[in-house]
């Protein structure tokens, strides 16, 4: 595939486009740091109100679930109205849930019947911050498939990754000493506010696509320009996106992402607190809470390069490198409950670069490629769908499971996702999206997959 720089050359462009995403990018961290705030508040909740993981895992399922279904909804809407819209309405009702998650304890009565009335409150509460948490990720896939080559998007997810982590790095940062200084709610308080910051920032500052900003009108080199006269009906998006054998095969894998990396996500600071005894301000929970986020960078990185640059923009086969990788730290992670906190740091760390390996490619990259600009978020409704349905799995199941079987089979119980990912991977190794016009069919019947490079 000829790539065109052509682009490029325009005066302005280049910092242009980086003032966009960088736009974008610190508007997801800020979405980020109002998600993952409940996996640092997830020790601290339970200890308050005596609920068991079992119970704080009814409120991680229903987020997650929520938040599956409402991608898969909302990826054709912002198909429609675009991901500067998509993208700032999300994020101004995220402000207010994640407030309100905070402030409802505080409520006389709330806390009745055992906590049962609180912990409804704060599944339903939780459930509402997760269908609007939906549209940041459609939203960016949106955006950043009119504004980048297929050539580029591997390295450039990659780097795009650096600046969502951030947000994950910064509440796993400080959240830590914020529940140990502060009370719990402002784990809630202080993230809302710096996503309300930069909702601001955003409105001044995102641009759908080039021709948006005054430039020329880019070619991303996915076969989206022979669509560019069809009308954008639910109808066609549905029909690209769920009858293409390469997309459901995808979506599959990143359900076994979801599974492997909210089974991480969610219970690492649990881990870390019974296992090895740490304190949520120690210098031993700091480190895991950095660690990861920096592994994820690393990750995401890595795999963007070797795509881009290795395999010719080809995403499965780096996917299934860090699939199995996967599997190799989780083993060395039950290992390292014998070997001491910094051992189990170092395996968290690998875990979360092979994790974030797959996801960028996949639910980031992968998304825009098949997608294409006109279905990118429809694609990436999908693909993030899968990895929250097998999310809500783990939230209430893996509590459940730790409530019986302890710490012991937490990371075999997971590794078989990481396997089957990189098996999926293997199957689409010669996948990549075609230059030519994508003609979508049932796979069952087709002879050659839609998507595939001859």
């Amino acid at each position: 595939m000829t790539f065109d720089r052509s682009h490029l050359e325009q005066p302005g462009f280049r910092k242009r486009r980086a003032l966009n995403w960088i736009s974008l990018g610190l508007l997801y961290a800020a979405y980020y740091m109002c998600r993952y705030n409940i996996t640092i508040a997830n020790p601290i909740l339970r200890e308050t109100f005596g609920w068991s993981k079992e119970q704080m895992g009814m409120i991680v399922s229903a987020g997650f679930w929520t938040y599956a279904a409402a991608v898969f909804f909302n990826g054709p809407t912002a198909d429609r109205i675009g991901g500067r819209k998509a993208i700032l309405f999300g994020g101004s009702f995220i402000v207010l849930f994640t407030i309100l998650f905070g402030v409802a304890p505080t409520i006389e009565g709330m806390i009745a019947q055992g906590g049962s009335v609180l912990l409804t409150v704060m599944i339903v509460l939780w459930m509402l911050n997760n269908y609007f948490q939906s549209f940041g990720a459609l939203s960016i896939v949106k955006v950043n498939a009119g504004w980048f080559h297929v050539r580029e998007r591997g390295v450039f997810g990659g780097i795009f990754g650096v600046m969502i982590q951030s947000g994950r790095l910064g509440i796993m940062a400080i959240g830590g000493l914020i529940v140990t200084y502060l009370s719990w709610q402002w784990v809630y308080f202080i993230p809302a506010a710096l996503l309300l910051v930069v909702l601001l920032w955003g409105y001044k500052w995102i641009a759908n696509a080039p021709d948006d900003a005054g430039f020329a009108h880019l070619d991303p080199g996915d076969g989206s320009e022979e669509e560019k006269d069809v009308k954008v009906q639910y109808s066609w998006i549905l029909k690209k996106v769920f009858t293409n054998r390469t997309m459901l095969l995808i979506a599959l894998a990143e359900f076994c992402t979801g599974f492997v990396r909210h089974g991480i996500d969610q219970w690492f600071p649990s881990f870390m607190r019974e296992v090895h005894h740490v304190a949520f301000n120690s210098k031993e929970f700091l480190l895991t809470a950095v660690g990861m986020p920096i592994g994820a960078i690393a990750g995401g990185l890595m795999a963007g390069i070797l795509s881009d640059r290795v395999f010719g923009s080809r995403r499965p086969p780096v996917a299934a490198f860090f699939y199995f990788g996967q599997a190799v730290a989780l083993i060395g992670l039950h290992l390292s409950q014998n070997w001491g906190p910094f051992v189990s740091i170092w395996m968290f760390m690998l875990v979360s670069m092979c994790i974030q390996g797959t996801h960028s490619l996949l639910s980031g990259v992968a998304s825009m490629d098949f997608g294409g600009k006109k279905a990118a978020a429809s694609a990436a409704g999908l693909f993030d769908g899968c990895q929250y349905l097998a999310g809500g799995v783990v939230g209430w199941g893996l509590g459940w499971f730790l409530d019986r079987y302890g710490w012991n089979n937490w990371a075999y119980g997971i590794i078989g996702f990481s396997l089957l990912g990189g098996i999926l991977m293997l199957l689409l190794w010669n996948a990549r999206p075609a230059s030519h016009k994508q003609i979508s069919i049932p796979f069952v019947e087709a002879k050659k997959e839609p998507g595939v490079a001859d």
